[in-house]
């Protein structure tokens, strides 16, 4: 069998890149060919995607890979669940959309609350509520520029919006779709309810579409390029943590839960169906979509920003470590008495974070740390401790008992949060990929084009092409200690 070609186009919010997947007799490599900083416009509070810039990027990253003489069968798009283009009649973006945290106020979501309620919002998309949603943005976008709406003829997610330059073809993929809080996720459809509740026109939302759907051509632009003649655009799961999920090495008699680790995380498991309970509501559960309509049951917590912030803190003083030298420092000063409550408001915003890990501790009447080693290792075992509890909660909600956790993304190669999530949730841990959003996305590509069999086909080429570690839970933390983080979490919901 010879070998495929095909081009990830993975947008962060930080940075961007274009990956070259190769699968050759059933096995899947990566090669990075281009990276850049995600592209903002200077001196704008909030902060806005610069649009063409993001698509100069991509191109030139597409030009790179085509100058290394291989025919490329596909090429895909994938972006978070949250930001959105409003598009003229001719395609063309009406201003630069909001990037994500930054315009989210908590004064968008009470008009739709007061119109709605919050019951009712969750009943009918399955998403619990967070002001920087996509559908608070939208009615903020509504009530804010009346103008711009009255121009926009459609709405497109970030990385449909791409796939749209990239093909012609304005579609929207449902596993962005069921990000935004304007999908129902029994019915597979936009949601007429949310539509009226936002006073828009159904033709602003573009058709759905499932995962894999193959869009055509290449536009002209990259036609140009002999090795881009035949390319196919897919629109794979075009939502980055769907497209990582997809690429969960698991097997498939196994009753498995996956974290998608990095600086949000994802802990959850595929389902048939969503659960819209009002306990999911409260628990903060999300219904959205992946592969092969699947349902991604899921609760999204704060994850690795934090130490990320610390790292920038201590940056800000003249003392810079990497991951890999704060991990041994924390693993040698072994367990600590102190924690913190990770989904505590405070620790999800930008700011010194050391100083808000200090407040906290002296208002919960905890020793306060002062090494980078007492912050890490506090950092670590409080998102291990809030793992586990997440892990118990989806467990209840769904009846399932979980055999083995699969942590993939950037998260897995932190060795000692894994271990420490293995000894609080008493689970094996399989850890990697830890590229997983880019491997989804080509291997979904590669599903569309029939070059892979299944799902499960495409699981077991990650599970032969990627290197993983099982890590065995250990003692795990005493009595003490979890009730001491559960009076923590409890303390905090009554806030």
């Amino acid at each position: 069998m010879s070998a495929h070609y095909y081009l990830a186009c993975d947008v962060g919010f930080e940075s961007g890149r274009v990956v070259l997947g190769t699968l050759n007799k059933g096995q899947l490599a990566l090669e990075e060919i281009h990276r850049f900083d995600t592209p903002t416009l200077p001196g704008r509070d909030p902060v806005h995607w610069d649009l063409p810039a993001l698509e100069r990027e991509l191109f030139i990253g597409i030009a790179k890979a085509a100058q290394l003489n291989l025919p490329i069968s596909g090429l895909s798009a994938n972006s978070g669940g949250i930001d959105f283009v409003l598009l003229d009649r001719h395609d063309r973006p009406l201003q630069s959309p909001c990037r994500n945290h930054d315009g989210a106020k908590a004064s968008d979501a009470a008009r739709l609350l007061q119109k709605l309620g919050s019951a009712a919002i969750y009943a009918e998309t399955g998403i619990p509520l967070l002001p920087l949603h996509t559908l608070f943005r939208l009615e903020a976008e509504h009530e804010n520029n009346p103008a711009v709406f009255q121009k926009a003829e459609r709405f497109l997610p970030i990385a449909d919006y791409l796939n749209t330059r990239f093909s012609g073809v304005a579609a929207c993929e449902e596993s962005l779709a069921s990000a935004t809080q304007l999908y129902n996720p029994r019915t597979h459809a936009w949601s007429p309810k949310m539509l009226a509740a936002l006073d828009l026109p159904g033709s602003i939302l573009p058709r759905l579409v499932p995962s894999g759907t193959v869009f055509g051509p290449v536009v002209e632009e990259l036609r140009r390029l002999p090795q881009l003649v035949n390319t196919r655009v897919v629109a794979t799961c075009s939502h980055e943590t769907a497209a990582a999920i997809a690429a969960v090495p698991a097997r498939a008699e196994q009753r498995w839960a996956y974290l998608h680790s990095d600086s949000w995380a994802q802990f959850g498991v595929e389902l048939p169906a969503p659960i819209l309970s009002s306990q999911a509501r409260e628990d903060d559960f999300t219904n959205e979509v992946g592969l092969g309509g699947s349902i991604r049951f899921l609760k999204s917590s704060v994850g690795l920003w934090i130490l990320e912030e610390c790292r920038r803190s201590w940056r800000a003083v003249g003392q810079s470590y990497t991951c890999a030298e704060l991990n041994q420092m924390a693993r040698d000063l072994g367990p600590t008495d102190t924690h913190i409550f990770p989904s505590d408001p405070r620790f999800m915003e930008p700011g010194d974070m050391t100083e808000k890990i200090a407040a906290y501790c002296r208002e919960t009447d905890q020793a306060v740390p002062h090494t980078p080693a007492e912050y890490v290792r506090i950092v670590l075992e409080s998102l291990a401790l809030a793992h586990a509890q997440t892990l118990a909660k989806l467990e209840a909600l769904t009846g399932q008992e979980i055999e083995v956790l699969h942590i993939i993304g950037r998260g897995s190669r932190n060795e000692l949060l894994n271990q420490l999530v293995a000894d609080t949730t008493g689970l094996p841990v399989v850890t990697g990929p830890a590229d997983a959003a880019a491997i989804g996305n080509i291997l979904v590509q590669a599903l569309a084009l029939w070059h892979v069999k299944s799902p499960d086909h495409l699981r077991g080429i990650v599970a032969s092409s990627f290197p993983t570690q099982v890590l065995k839970p250990g003692p795990g933390f005493d009595k003490t200690v979890r009730d001491h983080f559960a009076q923590l979490s409890m303390a905090a919901a009554l806030v």
